[in-house]
């Protein structure tokens, strides 16, 4: 199963900018959107529910923010949106699907730049998830995670570490928030596999920060460490225009 996960940063946006071309020449099993900032009446029929897809939509209540969408070729088990916590929950951040092998957890995290009340939120919302995933797991569940997390974990997943040491992001206490998540057996499936510094999925709008490669990694596949033998690939499309962030994919055994 090949799963791709996208922050689009407005999905009406993305759509203009060529969405919709590169995703029919991908043709993924499955692609997990974040920041839609849209409802399906928003969008034309081929977007809101392409051919050969089954589509599944939790806008935030706010209109023209957050919200996640997942596009999945294979008719999941069950659909699941939010944690079941209301401040989280209006802001349609969460979308999980079952499937036969594993559960599909798609998430827009908070972002924590604005100031300390959306810092204090997004730091409750990593906490709420964490024990969320952990009452999934106590039901036998095994877990593909994936989204923007909005935290780069360490020095190497960001172009300039020291400078950005007191910005949200890359503070201390989100870093030890990834500590202790990825302590608790969810494995981020791109060091897996490369080790390198420079491989970022986010760049400032910024003149020619992008082209510089100025970037961050904060969007991630995670998975519990009873699949990562079934994980055979997990890569970043930096090539991938149309968005602040470009795609990141997942090949995984089912």
């Amino acid at each position: 199963m090949r799963i791709l996960s996208w922050n689009v940063n407005g999905m009406r946006a993305a759509v203009r900018k060529g969405f919709l071309e590169w995703f029919h020449a991908e043709a993924p099993d499955v692609i997990c959107l974040q920041e839609i900032k849209a409802t399906p009446n928003d969008l034309t029929k081929e977007m809101a529910d392409p051919d050969g897809y089954h589509a599944v939509w939790n806008p935030a209540q706010r209109k023209g923010y957050s919200g996640v969408a997942v596009l999945s070729k294979k008719k999941p088990r069950e659909i699941h949106l939010g944690m079941g916590i209301k401040r989280f929950d209006v802001e349609g951040r969460i979308i999980r699907l079952e499937y036969k092998n594993f559960d599909l957890l798609n998430i827009y995290f908070p972002n924590g730049t604005s100031g300390p009340e959306r810092l204090k939120y997004k730091m409750d919302f990593y906490d709420a998830f964490l024990d969320h995933c952990e009452a999934l797991r106590k039901e036998g569940k095994k877990l593909v995670i994936t989204g923007d997390v909005n935290t780069a974990h360490k020095a190497i997943d960001l172009k300039n570490p020291k400078s950005n040491e007191k910005n949200s992001g890359f503070l201390p206490e989100e870093k030890a928030w990834m500590d202790k998540f990825v302590s608790h057996g969810y494995i981020d499936t791109f060091r897996e596999f490369c080790q390198e510094p420079d491989h970022y999925t986010w760049w400032s709008y910024r003149a020619n920060v992008r082209k510089k490669n100025i970037g961050w990694r904060i969007d991630y596949f995670f998975v519990t460490e009873d699949l990562m033998s079934k994980v055979k690939e997990s890569c970043i499309y930096p090539k991938v225009m149309g968005s602040d962030h470009c795609p990141i994919g997942l090949d995984i055994k089912t």
